[in-house]
């Protein structure tokens, strides 16, 4: 069977989108020496910069380090304003509809009531934390930052249809090479941006600072904002100190936070500092020593009670992480119509769920065609993509699978939208995803935009920074 193809640039080799006219003018004019001066520049000013990415368990030829410079693509992903439209109505839909959920989870848990959510797939669910159970955040909000993973494939008409492929609620990361990636573009080729109108995300930073200020539990007008980070050897701490510099509030490590008579201050050298907010980009487990793991000096010993006495707000709250495993996924459209009373605007990708017994024996029977991922993996590890495996490595996921059926979900291999990119061999297609950042305080908002990933390697699926994939600028086009 031939699989569909959906290519965001050119609908048929002769033929290119009305979106991306202006844009292949001017590709087409650009001479092949000097795309590839650009992309040289581009990646020496990301590596004077230091925008890496922290590949955990790799090792360079020579033996050492694990950073590694995340590639960058000249040829912007273009996206008209009717479809951004709908995919951020779509989106902030979604956003509201998985902070009811967790915030049900936590109180009344009307949807396990109701008989949509079985129990045992939140009070068995390793991200449930009892702790925060009754526990009351500012406005409801638990997940201010979320980060939701968009593809594009054919549809029945060969159009393309834009489906969510996974939440990320907890520490969404990328944003800060959504941003880097802009600069880039502008800096490289400023005749672009005064050719077409294309949206800015430059003040990504004000808004997240606004949405975090907002859910301050003090009354003050400049409540203090602080980033922590676990530290510099995690994979995203390029992005912990871009945006606490850019938003121009402290990056604090564990050790620079105490608590006393129940409010967290952070050491300064005039003295300790109270803090209102959090946002943190350490996980649960690492917060707080005295209630998660003993061992952590990640987090702030004492941190929970003060959270839970409303003294501080943490963004993202503890516990959001039951709404974004992969188990759970599969419920969001009901829990979409359950809390909203709507119909979802955007689709899940169809999934099939190793607790179900059907489910399970289409899975065991198709590991060929589908791609299976461990319910709580992340950044494309413990996934199988049939198609692209070998029988052992599929034989070697079928006992996985069947030692640990709840362990794992499953979805047809997707054929991911295409878009041209630069690669070593001139302009060729890759396989692309989306991830929109969604802030969530007093209102919901978001910059159009948001980090195209660009899977480098021919016919590869798999997006991820940590294997190896690069990312592109994404215009949203303005009417």
């Amino acid at each position: 069977m031939q699989i569909q193809k959906f290519d965001e640039m050119n609908a048929s080799p002769e033929q290119v989108r009305a979106h991306y006219q202006a844009y292949a003018d001017w590709l087409a004019l650009q001479p092949d020496d000097v795309m590839q001066a650009r992309r040289e520049e581009a990646e020496m000013i990301f590596r004077r910069v230091g925008i890496t990415f922290a590949v955990y368990g790799a090792k360079d030829e020579d033996g050492s380090g694990t950073e590694r410079l995340i590639p960058f693509d000249l040829i912007p992903r273009v996206i008209p304003a009717d479809e951004w439209q709908s995919m951020e109505a779509g989106l902030v839909q979604r956003v509201n509809a998985l902070n009811r959920f967790i915030h049900d989870v936590y109180h009344g848990q009307e949807i396990i009531k109701a008989g949509i959510v079985p129990a045992e797939q939140i009070f068995q669910n390793a991200q449930f934390r009892p702790e925060m159970m009754n526990v009351d955040v500012p406005g409801g909000v638990y997940s201010h930052i979320s980060g939701i993973d968009i593809v594009r494939a054919p549809d029945a008409s060969g159009k393309g249809e834009y489906y969510v492929l996974e939440d990320n609620l907890r520490v969404p990361s990328g944003v800060s090479y959504m941003l880097e990636d802009r600069k880039m573009m502008m800096r490289l080729f400023p005749e672009l941006f005064a050719q077409n109108r294309v949206a800015p995300v430059a003040h990504y930073p004000d808004l997240l600072l606004e949405t975090l200020r907002a859910v301050s539990p003090a009354q003050s007008a400049q409540p203090t904002v602080v980033v922590l980070t676990p530290g510099m050897y995690n994979s995203a701490y390029f992005e912990h100190a871009f945006l606490a510099q850019q938003m121009g509030v402290e990056l604090v490590e564990g050790q620079d936070l105490f608590v006393k008579d129940d409010f967290v201050y952070m050491r300064t050298t005039r003295g300790p500092k109270r803090v209102d907010v959090i946002y943190r980009r350490v996980d649960d487990d690492f917060l707080d020593p005295l209630v998660f793991r003993p061992t952590s000096t990640l987090g702030c010993a004492g941190l929970l009670d003060v959270y839970r006495k409303g003294n501080v707000t943490l963004c993202n709250a503890i516990g959001t992480g039951v709404a974004d495993d992969k188990s759970i996924y599969p419920y969001v459209p009901k829990m979409i119509e359950f809390y909203l009373g709507e119909k979802p605007i955007l689709n899940n990708v169809p999934t099939f769920m190793g607790r179900n017994a059907d489910d399970l024996k289409y899975i065991l029977a198709n590991l060929k065609d589908l791609v299976v991922k461990e319910v709580h993996g992340a950044g494309g590890y413990g996934m199988l993509v049939g198609p692209a495996s070998t029988k052992a490595e599929i034989e070697d996921f079928r006992k996985a699978v069947e030692a640990n059926p709840g362990g794992y979900i499953a979805q047809p291999t997707l054929s991911l939208s295409t878009c041209p990119t630069y690669v070593e061999k001139g302009i060729a297609p890759r396989h692309i995803d989306l991830r929109p950042f969604v802030l969530s305080g007093k209102t919901v908002q978001m910059v159009p935009g948001g980090l195209t990933r660009v899977a480098l390697k021919e016919g590869s699926l798999v997006v991820n920074s940590s294997q190896g994939g690069g990312t592109k600028d994404t215009w949203i086009l303005e009417r």
